[in-house]
């Protein structure tokens, strides 16, 4: 079975909401399961400062979880353009798996919200792409041939699918969610390729 981890750090919810639908999308692809994993929050001095178990959601990732991937959807709030502390210090100790290369070659994604419609929807999915380049990781974008992406007034890139909460959208427009869906597939279908024709 091919794995997608859908690893997000969400404050108030609207991320992990994405995460479960890309989850959903990885999973209509024959043979393709997703892992949602999310990160603790971290202290001003950049420790994790909750419990090692979540109360609720799903579990905190572990670096076996990334090392043992074979794709990857990374998911996070956008703060002042780029991702949340929380998420960064997770892939700020990776250095083992990027030492060993074991992501290398894999396919990975990237999603974020935010409650601005100009508050750095692209420069978070760009900045978040950076970590994963560094380690080989082969980027997944949305297709122009997606529909949702050409119709949406509210969220969605190509760099990668994004929420608007402000304005009073509470829920997920139509075309968000299809678009959160449309990269889950497109990792799930880019991965069993990947796995069974490597390019490293």
């Amino acid at each position: 079975m091919t794995e997608i981890l859908v690893l997000y750090y969400s404050r108030f919810g609207t991320t992990a909401e994405m995460a479960n639908l890309i989850a959903r999308g990885v999973e209509e692809i024959p043979g393709a399961r997703a892992k949602i994993r999310t990160v603790p929050e971290i202290s001003p001095n950049c420790q994790a400062v909750e419990d090692s178990i979540p109360a609720e959601g799903p579990p905190y990732a572990t670096l076996d979880d990334l090392q043992d991937c074979d794709g990857l959807a990374l998911g996070s709030p956008t703060h002042f353009g780029n991702m949340a502390a929380p998420l960064k210090y997770f892939l700020d100790g990776s250095s083992g798996i990027w030492f060993s290369g074991a992501l290398s070659g894999k396919p990975a994604g990237v999603f974020t919200s935010t409650s601005s419609m100009h508050g750095g929807h692209e420069t978070t999915l760009l900045t978040m792409m950076v970590p994963l380049l560094h380690h080989g990781m082969l980027l997944v974008g949305i297709p122009s041939r997606e529909p949702a992406l050409g119709k949406t007034k509210t969220g969605g890139t190509p760099y990668g699918p994004s929420r608007y909460t402000g304005g009073g959208n509470d829920t997920l427009s139509d075309e968000e969610r299809l678009i959160c869906r449309a990269l889950g597939k497109r990792l799930a279908r880019t991965a069993l390729a990947l796995k069974h024709n490597p390019v490293d």
